[in-house]
């Protein structure tokens, strides 16, 4: 497990309101099915903003970005990798 994906799932943990435990979740397991609302979705955003420094734009602030644990590492590593060229 990555150091991202590691800071992603304690922020799910903590802000998505999940049925189950989120350590156990593989990374692609959908967040909505497991739980998450679309309320709580916008609170694990801003969390996940928080955690990274960073700022979702808005062509990334669709469902799909934020189905999953792989997901949301996909769009983190891209907005690092534009803060950084």
């Amino acid at each position: 497990m990555t150091e991202n994906q590691e800071t992603i799932r304690a922020v799910i943990a903590e802000h998505a309101r999940l049925r189950s435990d989120a350590a156990g979740l593989a990374p692609d397991a959908d967040l909505y099915e497991a739980g998450m609302t679309s309320h709580a979705s916008v609170t694990v955003m801003l969390a996940i903003e928080d955690r990274f420094d960073l700022e979702f734009p808005d062509r990334m602030l669709t469902r799909d970005v934020f189905s999953s644990i792989a997901s949301i590492e996909a769009a983190v590593q891209e907005l690092q990798r534009e803060e950084t060229a």
